[in-house]
């Protein structure tokens, strides 16, 4: 009897430890937009303290090889809320602005908000949709109970008269009007205007601010059942702009833009960090999964810092699509890990779903894999050798360490395990390589639809040549 006793004991330790999940746990899903790989803590950079960006990842693990399904920002978020490649139901390129284009997330697709409800979960979002501004697009019509935000890309984060307003420009001004314009009045936010589920609302305070205090309420009122929280902060996105209280604390940066970049990031750290006490203030900590990562890489300026890898956003190289990502989940996720085998926010999806012992979906096939038996080590495996990317006639293929891109009619070949900037271009030495992992895409391909809306554009300046050959990389 008292054997039993203690192998009984020594399984309820093993179950809270790495989980029967008894009970359901809340999810909170925060991303971040255009965070470059180096502009936080996660890595070890220093290009601005983020201490709760990188709790977060000590109290949980971090992914060092961590990928999006696109290197811009709708499409990826298509991917996340759906655990599937956007190419399959069309949602490749940005959709376009005005409502009347009818562009967005295919209304056939199950959101992760869906699969949540279905569980048994109160649903909120909190911050930037970007999935379609027509009725049948809004949040409130894909599986959230509660909303707070905005339908579009994004917005002014503060009136920029304001006397503690730090700006370098308007949302909607050209990107080289370098001047505050002090002269006119702010008229608002106009059609990217905040709604609290489908109704305008007033906001003053600083936006990433808001979306925090909006996160925590939603964390208060539910406290009592399981929830999931979609969190899209718009930071640190364009326009820069920021209040003075967070400008103050870079007084070092002499270069303006670059100094309201720090304080942009500084402010969406602190956010970070109220969230995660309010989890914990609230008592739901030990069994809440959060997951923490970029929609894209930062963008492909002096402004933002992918290193050590290679371009940024809408580029299909490293800095594009490998993103930070993190995720805690006291209860289940061992402390302090940090996996180097290629993740996908694609898995996030079935992840959240398995934390809240809900059913997948069957009559869609999931491109993403539940991560915690490769994290709780109850499998050796890892969770995908081959991950895929298309934008029109430009793709990409990971499998195992090689990396292909194929863009202006050439391809680029690197492994990634001895060169992870990607650059010493091995297509020509390795036409072998080249051959198998073109056979994988096309196969991979064959699955896909084409594009249900145009492109939105094409980056075509010369930051964005590749070894002196001019590529249009299309978005």
């Amino acid at each position: 009897m008292r054997v039993l006793s203690r192998l009984m004991l020594v399984f309820a330790c093993a179950a809270h430890a790495y989980g029967t999940n008894a009970t359901p746990a809340n999810v909170v899903l925060i991303v971040v937009d255009d965070l470059g790989y180096c502009d936080s803590e996660l890595y070890g950079c220093d290009t601005v303290p983020t201490p709760n960006i990188k709790r977060l990842a000590d109290e949980g693990v971090r992914f060092t090889a961590g990928y999006v399904s696109s290197p811009v920002c709708s499409p990826s978020r298509a991917g996340i809320l759906t655990g599937r490649y956007q190419q399959r139901f069309g949602h490749e390129f940005l959709p376009r602005a005005a409502p009347e284009a009818g562009d967005g997330l295919p209304v056939g697709e199950t959101t992760l908000a869906d699969a949540m409800k279905d569980a048994g979960y109160v649903t909120g979002m909190v911050g930037k949709w970007h999935l379609g501004a027509q009725e049948k697009f809004h949040p409130v019509n894909r599986g959230f109970d509660e909303f707070f935000g905005m339908v579009t890309w994004g917005a002014d984060y503060l009136d920029p008269t304001r006397e503690d307003a730090r700006i370098i420009r308007r949302a909607g001004e050209p990107v080289n009007e370098l001047e505050r314009s002090s002269e006119s009045a702010w008229k608002g936010r106009g059609n990217d205007t905040l709604m609290r589920g489908t109704t305008p609302v007033e906001e003053d305070d600083y936006l990433t601010d808001a979306f925090t205090r909006e996160a925590v309420a939603f964390i208060e009122r539910h406290r009592e059942r399981p929830f999931f929280l979609y969190l899209p902060y718009t930071a640190v996105h364009g326009p820069l702009q920021v209040t003075q209280k967070y400008y103050d604390r870079f007084p070092r940066i002499e270069r303006e833009d670059r100094r309201i970049y720090a304080a942009m990031t500084s402010a969406l750290d602190d956010g970070i960090g109220v969230v995660l006490d309010a989890l914990e203030e609230s008592g739901v900590e030990e069994n809440t999964l959060v997951v923490f990562l970029s929609d894209n890489g930062g963008g492909v300026s002096d402004v933002v810092s992918n290193d050590p890898l290679r371009l940024g956003k809408q580029t299909m190289f490293e800095g594009g699509v490998r993103v930070p990502f993190a995720m805690k989940w006291p209860a289940r996720i061992p402390k302090g890990l940090t996996y180097e085998h290629a993740v996908s926010a694609l898995d996030i999806f079935p992840t959240a779903v398995a934390a809240a012992d809900g059913t997948l979906p069957t009559d869609v096939a999931f491109d993403g894999v539940e991560l915690l038996p490769y994290l709780d080590g109850s499998t050796g495996e890892k969770p995908h050798d081959k991950l895929f990317w298309r934008a029109g006639h430009i793709w990409a293929a990971r499998e195992g360490d090689w990396k292909l891109i194929y863009a202006a009619d050439r391809y680029w070949l690197y492994d990634l395990s001895k060169d992870i900037g990607e650059t010493t271009n091995l297509a020509d030495k390795r036409p072998d390589v080249v051959k198998r992992i073109t056979a994988s895409y096309e196969q991979w391909n064959g699955g896909n639809i084409e594009p249900l809306w145009p492109t939105f554009g094409a980056k075509t300046m010369p930051a964005y040549s590749v070894d002196g050959v001019d590529v249009r990389w299309t978005f």
